[in-house]
């Protein structure tokens, strides 16, 4: 029997939790790559707040900083980070007949890669958890938030590459992710996709989170990156996963629809292909928080996700420097359902 169901991030949210960049590769070498990546998480946080209340862990060498770049009506929470994608570092809120809950993974630096730390990203999900006043769930499934993606109904979209990668559940099959997956956030129905995106696949990658390559937008309606020009790799990949997605039902026996969400004309960065994904969006309430890039398809795109979420805001962000650092929009935040029935 189900017990704790993850709605879906069009629902109506009680907060938004974020950490602050804090150290590592994320403030980077020199004070300018610190300074750009502060004004990003930034933005970012300012303009979830425009439309909900904002929570942001912050360790303390930073809270003045915070404190001066983020809206006064910014929560913060001292802690100590390593990183700063609080969707893969936090819990993953659930609702269920005893109210809120809030699924604490297990996080090994998304694979125990070498250039990654995690002392204190591993327990950052308490903060939250603690604070939200959830019933805490823990889980023993090495998972990050970036790694799923529902309807809300109990379809997810999960890769292969993270759920069953050998460096975060070594030995796992599909059926015990699932199993863990309907214990703890209500999944019936688990379309596995084969991979990520390549430059998250490489070695500052995830491995290959949803993400940032297809997300729900209602049920039965997918949000597909679509790679249309043939000189990148993740052209065969769109077309890969588009093959997929049209032949698999939801939960509920529905064909899905997916809907091309193309990918921006540029292709590469000083270190290689690009992953600029404006699949990574992130549904706040009354509004979508969408990447920029400074790119000829950011009009196209903020002209389909607002035909994907009616009645909402698309407020666009630059997110060129979230993504020079291994992530977007969507990696940074998380959302914190709101209970619907208080009585």
């Amino acid at each position: 029997m189900r017990t704790w169901t993850m709605p879906a991030e069009t629902e109506p949210h009680e907060r938004t939790w974020m950490a602050w960049p804090s150290g590592s590769y994320t403030l980077g070498e020199t004070p300018n790559e610190a300074e750009a990546a502060r004004r990003a998480w930034a933005s970012v946080a300012n303009a979830v707040a425009e439309f909900e209340p904002l929570h942001m862990l912050v360790p303390p060498r930073e809270v003045g900083e915070a404190r001066r770049r983020l809206s006064s009506q910014a929560v913060l929470h001292e802690a100590p980070l390593d990183d700063a994608w609080y969707r893969d570092i936090g819990p993953t809120f659930v609702l269920g007949p005893a109210g809120l809950g809030a699924v604490n993974w297990v996080f090994n630096g998304w694979g125990a890669q070498e250039w990654a730390t995690w002392e204190y990203d591993a327990v950052a999900s308490v903060v939250a958890t603690e604070a939200s006043g959830a019933q805490r769930i823990d889980s023993p499934l090495v998972n990050e938030g970036g790694g799923i993606h529902t309807d809300g109904a109990g379809t997810f979209l999960v890769t292969e590459t993270v759920q069953l990668d050998p460096a975060r559940n070594p030995g796992w099959s599909r059926e015990q992710v699932e199993a863990e997956l309907a214990r703890t956030v209500g999944a019936r129905k688990v379309i596995w996709l084969p991979r990520g995106l390549t430059r998250d696949s490489e070695r500052l990658g995830t491995r290959g989170h949803v993400d940032i390559v297809a997300t729900f937008s209602a049920p039965g309606r997918v949000l597909l990156h679509d790679q249309r020009n043939e000189a990148h790799p993740d052209a065969e990949i769109s077309r890969e996963l588009a093959a997929l997605l049209l032949h698999e039902l939801d939960a509920d026996g529905r064909p899905l629809e997916v809907v091309a969400l193309p990918a921006p004309t540029c292709l590469r960065d000083g270190d290689g292909w690009v992953d600029y994904s404006y699949v990574n969006h992130y549904v706040a309430n009354a509004a979508v928080i969408a990447c920029a890039f400074d790119d000829p398809a950011d009009a196209g795109a903020g002209a389909i996700l607002a035909d994907a979420y009616p009645g909402r805001s698309i407020v666009q962000v630059d997110a060129r420097p979230l993504f020079a650092r291994g992530g977007g929009v969507h990696c940074i935040t998380q959302q914190q359902p709101a209970i619907k029935d208080r009585s």
